[in-house]
């Protein structure tokens, strides 16, 4: 239930919806109650009991619109935070390519190895021999002066994180 209302909030909404016009109506019960004079008879708590219920129910609506509007930005926030890192990492590793004189075959082939495909699904993918990739993909390795795809992956990683990607002003 909570992922449906994550990704689609008008359900929540709708909810509050229907809470408001349930406090709206029992509001209007209590003050017709009054007006008509019902609870003349009645326990005076009765008539509080129901009062401070109706007016629990519209505290609680404004307290949730207060949270989804929070949550609302929240999340806006996030995608924009991963959308930075996204760019980032597209830059990071732009540069290294462009810093380690890859050719474009080498970039498609790191690429690959970078999204975690196998030899034999990038020879695929490329429509080339696994013997050609693989010599690639070494060629890469070694202008970059790593071991393999672990350390090519970590050196880029590590200039990400190097720096901030975004700047905060403490709330």
């Amino acid at each position: 239930m909570s992922k449906a209302i994550i990704e689609k909030p008008g359900l929540l909404v709708a909810l509050i919806a229907v809470q408001l016009l349930c406090t709206a109506f029992f509001l209007w019960d209590v003050v017709e109650d009054f007006r008509s004079g019902a609870f003349s008879g009645a326990s005076p708590v009765y008539a509080t009991t129901e009062g401070l219920a109706a007016l629990s129910l519209g505290l609680a609506v404004v307290v949730e619109l207060h949270v989804l509007r929070g949550l609302t930005r929240r999340k806006a926030q996030l995608e924009s935070q991963v959308s930075v890192a996204s760019g980032a990492l597209a830059e990071v590793i732009a540069a290294h390519f462009d810093t380690w004189n890859l050719t474009p075959a080498e970039r498609d082939v790191a690429l690959f190895a970078i999204k975690g495909f196998s030899i034999a699904e990038t020879a695929q993918l490329r429509g080339a021999a696994e013997g050609t990739v693989k010599s690639q993909l070494n060629a890469v390795y070694r202008k970059a002066d790593v071991q393999g795809r672990g350390a090519l992956l970590g050196l880029l990683i590590d200039d990400l994180v190097a720096s901030p990607l975004l700047n905060h002003e403490p709330r």
